[in-house]
């Protein structure tokens, strides 16, 4: 009884797929004949036509939409980006120095122009920061 309800659900399930393949495939063909139907010579004539009838812009790619919003504007200033931070042995030395002398780590970084993260990594590793308890 119940292996006979699956064969049953399987060829309907079979049925369903036949349909949807039949379905879509006389959807393509409607589609392809519809700007004709109208009296329309291409797809693009008729698609202008109806986005014309519609009321609505054609849709633009973002690319070209900045593209020409920054034709009619002057340049902006753009934002530098960070390069990264050559740490060498002077800079170890300057930043030994700058720690004996009693200076922040913030004041480090803004005095060699390196972040306050290297500052920390370059103070571990030449063994100037107390380990935690």
């Amino acid at each position: 009884m119940l292996t006979e309800k699956i064969k049953e659900l399987a060829a309907a399930k079979a049925r369903v797929n036949e349909l949807e393949q039949k379905i879509a495939a006389e959807r393509v063909s409607e589609l392809a004949a519809l700007p004709a139907s109208f009296g329309f010579e291409s797809v693009a004539a008729f698609v202008k036509a109806v986005r014309a009838a519609a009321g609505s812009k054609p849709v633009r790619r973002r690319k070209a939409r900045k593209a020409r919003k920054a034709a009619g504007r002057p340049k902006k200033q753009q934002k530098k980006t960070r390069t990264r931070a050559k740490i060498t042995d002077e800079t170890r030395a300057e930043v030994k120095k700058l720690v004996e002398a009693k200076k922040t780590g913030a004041e480090i970084a803004r005095a060699l122009k390196i972040s306050l993260p290297s500052v920390q990594n370059i103070k571990k590793a030449l063994g100037l920061v107390k380990a935690r308890a």
